[in-house]
């Protein structure tokens, strides 16, 4: 976000971007291969359309910003839906989300139960405010291994549903 430092408007446009996946060629914003309106994006940004355009000015002005956001692309998130199709969702917050192997431990605790994982999303601590790790499980998981997962690497706080 160097490049956005003299900008904090620019930099929050980019921000939003990074964290929705949405992909900056050609002058234009896309959501996978649908070019999105600038003008709407602008509003659910909630600044004026021409932040918009200078942002995207900004990101293909630098090669290796424009490397970067030519080859994002937004993921699918199950967390919403999962409980409608009988899965599981666990929400993991870190004590410290840069700390390596958070994943891996609870990864380990759930496949000792013998419970597949369908995803694992984690939120990029540079990006949010309170990054959490989001698993979906095959089925919803079993309370006992509730205090397991309080105890593994790196866990501050467990929520399952």
């Amino acid at each position: 976000m160097k490049y956005f430092k003299r900008n904090p408007s620019q930099q929050r446009v980019a921000r939003v971007l990074l964290a929705h996946g949405l992909s900056v060629r050609d002058g234009k914003i896309y959501c996978g291969r649908i070019e999105l309106s600038i003008s709407k994006v602008a509003r659910a940004i909630n600044v004026d359309r021409r932040v918009i355009m200078n942002t995207i000015k900004t990101i293909e002005s630098e090669e290796k910003l424009k490397k970067v956001f030519e080859m994002l692309a937004p993921t699918c998130h199950f967390k919403e839906l999962a409980t409608q199709l009988g899965w599981g969702v666990l929400v993991i917050t870190p004590v410290d989300p840069s700390m390596p192997g958070i994943l891996a431990d609870v990864a380990r605790i759930i496949a000792e139960e013998k419970i597949s994982i369908r995803q694992a999303i984690v939120e990029d601590y540079c990006l949010a405010k309170e990054p959490k790790l989001y698993i979906i499980t095959e089925q919803p998981l079993p309370p006992k291994i509730l205090q397991k997962l309080k105890e593994a690497k790196g866990v501050k706080a467990v929520t399952f549903y």
